[in-house]
């Protein structure tokens, strides 16, 4: 079940987020009714975060090999007819 709180449950209720946190669900926080932040445990957010990590890694690695270098209108470019083909 999707565990919504109000940010001020992150200070009067602190055990019982961390609790919910421990069993591996996120808690979104509201402020004034409207989305704020999200609190996840650490092995959440590695998990969420691994893939991107391991290809900014990669890149990089690709960039430092390469000497080419592309302009931000080169790039936009390219991705826009990538895109619409």
């Amino acid at each position: 079940m999707i565990q919504i709180r109000p940010v001020s449950d992150l200070r009067n209720k602190f055990s019982d987020i961390e609790a919910i946190v421990a069993e591996g669900q996120p808690v979104y926080l509201t402020k004034n009714g409207y989305g704020s932040m999200v609190v996840m445990g650490l092995d959440q957010y590695a998990a969420l975060t691994e893939g991107v990590e391991a290809k900014l890694d990669e890149a990089d690695r690709a960039a430092e090999a390469d000497t080419t270098r592309l302009t931000h209108g080169e790039v936009f470019s390219r991705v826009r007819e990538t895109l619409h083909g």
